[in-house]
């Protein structure tokens, strides 16, 4: 996999520090190489995973739907 040293990690609008599961996304990395990296936003040095933006797409919108 091709990486990208700051993968510009933006913070779910759900992460709003109440103790929720949330997460964060790489942007910049999705842009560049169509992929996301994602990784828990409460503890950051925990290893993230990658998924094809394709994919990632349609979990936001099924998150949306659901309104989680």
């Amino acid at each position: 996999m091709n990486t990208i040293s700051d993968p510009g990690w933006t913070k779910s609008s759900y992460s709003n520090g109440d103790g929720g599961g949330c997460v964060e996304w790489g942007a910049t990395h999705a842009a560049a190489l169509d992929q996301v990296p994602v990784r828990d936003s409460k503890d950051t040095a925990l290893p993230g995973f990658t998924v094809a933006a394709p994919a990632w797409a349609v979990f936001v919108d099924y998150a949306k739907s659901v309104g989680v």
